[in-house]
């Protein structure tokens, strides 16, 4: 045991006020918990992810994370039951003259329980074989009811195509899946927001897993579909790449880049305007998160603002074979641009991200 160091935290009246609160002293973040006339002290960064326990809550005899959610015992530092081997220091705490005394020089060890790492954190490789391409449905639809989406329609007609090719294709409706909404982790701190996203590793039961493993490591290229909604892409496209955010954000903290040589393109239709704005919106989302685009890489529908008789434009998508045509010419240029690039003739561009973050974010862990 090292010779006691005694730091001077502040009153115990004062401090008692609030069951748990973080303090910084010499550099040193604290978690500091009053329970039944008790107070302790343990290390304020979680094992997880650094996350700050002081500004969690106590639940019982824990200190939850308002990161992610993990939980430490308020007095021993160990995780809640099933997980004791993540265990975080604990600090002695006396109180002297109604001051309150913490000795930082003998916390009690930090352990971590080894956990195997989530199976879409493995390294992103291209296997062999053939250009493979994902059609993803934002089309929003009630279960067991279905019914004719003009953007479902030229997307079978873009994915046929992709097939008669020679690829290698698969679809994911999104409204098939399950997937909780984005939690906004990132806006609590950069590192806050994690690959996976923190959701999907802590909910087995969120699907948004297939949408990550097709996008990240199966695909060459992503056909994405969307209905305009009030001038807008879908509230299922929105749900999808809210949860995306944990893609982009590996290029901003980690400089890892998780989409390398894809192509992306897009069809968009609807009963009203506003194509460009939708169109605009999903190609500057799909460059932040590294997809190529090939020329003219969307197409797109639409009767105008006073077109209010959506059953005849229902009636016109399904008869049109321009578009159905149109929607076959962009699976191909979609699938030249993914072979360009899977074969290496378009050399991945450095970029410094000047604006955003021209340099590794690099937080260092407290104790």
């Amino acid at each position: 045991m090292a010779e006691p160091e005694w730091i001077d935290l502040g009153s115990f009246e004062e401090l008692s006020r609030r069951e748990l609160q973080s303090m910084t002293v010499r550099r040193v973040r604290l978690a500091l918990c009053y329970r039944n006339g008790e107070l302790t002290a343990l290390s304020g960064s979680c094992n997880h992810a650094g996350g700050p326990l002081g500004d969690g809550r106590l639940e019982g005899d824990y200190v939850v994370c308002p990161w992610h959610y993990w939980k430490f015992h308020r007095a021993t530092g160990m995780g809640e039951p099933g997980f004791e081997e993540d265990r975080v220091p604990t600090y002695p705490l006396k109180v002297e003259g109604g001051r309150v005394l913490v000795d930082l020089a003998n916390p009690t060890p930090r352990s971590r329980k080894p956990h195997a790492p989530h199976p879409l954190a493995r390294p992103v490789v291209r296997e062999a074989g053939p250009i493979r391409v994902l059609g993803l449905s934002t089309t929003v639809m009630t279960p067991g009811e279905p019914r004719y989406s003009t953007s479902d329609a030229l997307l079978a007609s873009a994915l046929e195509h992709a097939a008669s090719l020679g690829c290698e294709t698969k679809r994911i409706d999104l409204r098939e899946l399950s997937f909780r909404a984005c939690e906004g982790f990132y806006s609590k701190g950069a590192r806050a927001c994690t690959w996976p996203c923190s959701i999907t590793q802590m909910d087995r039961r969120d699907q948004m897993e297939q949408v990550y493993e097709a996008l990240v490591h199966w695909a060459d290229a992503v056909l994405v579909a969307t209905p305009i909604r009030w001038g807008a892409a879908s509230s299922l496209y929105y749900k999808m790449v809210e949860r995306m955010n944990c893609i982009q954000n590996q290029e901003t903290i980690a400089r890892r880049h998780l989409i390398v040589n894809k192509a992306a393109a897009f069809i968009i239709t609807g009963g009203q305007d506003n194509v460009q704005a939708v169109a605009g919106q999903l190609l500057g989302f799909f460059a932040e998160i590294g997809c190529q685009f090939p020329p003219f890489p969307y197409i797109a529908h639409s009767r105008g603002w006073s077109a209010e008789d959506m059953e005849n434009n229902v009636r016109y998508v399904a008869a049109s074979e321009e578009l159905h045509a149109a929607a076959r010419a962009l699976a191909e240029r979609t699938v030249s641009m993914a072979r360009l690039l899977v074969a290496g003739s378009l050399a991945e561009a450095p970029h410094a991200r000047g604006g955003r973050k021209g340099h590794r974010l690099d937080v260092a862990p407290q104790s």
